[in-house]
């Protein structure tokens, strides 16, 4: 049987997720049902996922979907759980998924009196080009079908992996924010580059694909990044040169402090 998925906003991570949910063939566009109040976004939804049908409401969506995903920012949350209210009963045969950054599942068990079977996910924007990283956890009520459910639609887009609910916060100062952290040394080492004679584009190129390879190093051979970053440095070499040079300025100790801020400012939100 067909599963009917719901997207309740229709921005730039709901296309993300549909569309890698329609690519990978685990969602047919004709059980692809949206909601967005604007309607640019659902025009853009639509031509990047290759269909679907764009509903006039929140309750609408809700009908029809088997799995409700809620995608919308934070501060517009309250006014779809007051829709989503009106027709409570229903929703008790749904599965549904947030990606609201900073709301616990707590806050919709306590909406809807304990009996939604939710599951709370924690992507990345890398989701945009199917590398996402992603951690999710399940209410009470959520089943390990569930759980099942949200993986498997989680991995058409990148990687996931079922977490306690209080290490949610890790993800988002890990890989939730890390993008940024990410492009921030993609920016640094290009500018290097561009210090040393190389042409802008020439440079970010470089740098990018640099990243992108050294990344895939370490997903695909299993090994300890340090031991890779062993094999690259010769004695008296250019790298280990390098190497002192960020040990000296702290690189290491930059971004252990910069995902325990950003984990900390996700807990501050979500109280």
């Amino acid at each position: 049987m067909s599963r009917k998925i719901g997207f309740i906003g229709m921005g730039q991570m709901a296309t993300a997720l549909a569309g890698g949910f329609v690519g990978a063939g685990k969602l047919a566009v004709a059980d692809l049902y949206a909601y967005d109040l604007s309607a640019e976004a659902a025009q853009r939804f639509k031509t990047a996922v290759g269909g679907g049908t764009f509903c006039g409401s929140i309750s609408e969506v809700s009908g029809k979907a088997d799995v409700l995903f809620l995608c919308v920012k934070p501060q517009q949350m309250s006014s779809v759980i007051a829709e989503l209210q009106q027709n409570a009963a229903a929703l008790a045969s749904k599965l549904i998924v947030t990606i609201a950054a900073g709301l616990p599942i707590r806050y919709f068990e306590n909406a809807f009196a304990s009996q939604l079977r939710i599951v709370r996910v924690m992507p990345n924007t890398p989701c945009l080009v199917g590398q996402a990283a992603s951690g999710f956890s399940r209410g009470g009520k959520a089943t390990e079908e569930d759980a099942s459910i949200v993986r498997d639609l989680l991995e058409t887009v990148g990687v996931a992996f079922e977490l306690p609910e209080h290490l949610l916060d890790a993800v988002t100062g890990l890989s939730g924010s890390g993008p940024a952290f990410v492009y921030m040394m993609i920016e640094a080492l290009a500018d290097g580059g561009v210090k040393m004679g190389l042409p802008r584009a020439a440079a970010l190129t470089l740098a990018a694909q640099t990243l992108k390879g050294s990344a895939e190093m370490v997903l695909k051979t299993g090994e300890h990044p340090g031991a890779l970053k062993d094999k690259v440095t010769s004695p008296a070499g250019t790298t280990i040169a390098g190497v002192a040079e960020l040990e000296n300025r702290g690189l290491r100790g930059a971004l252990i402090a910069a995902v325990e801020a950003a984990a900390r400012r996700s807990a501050e939100l979500g109280k």
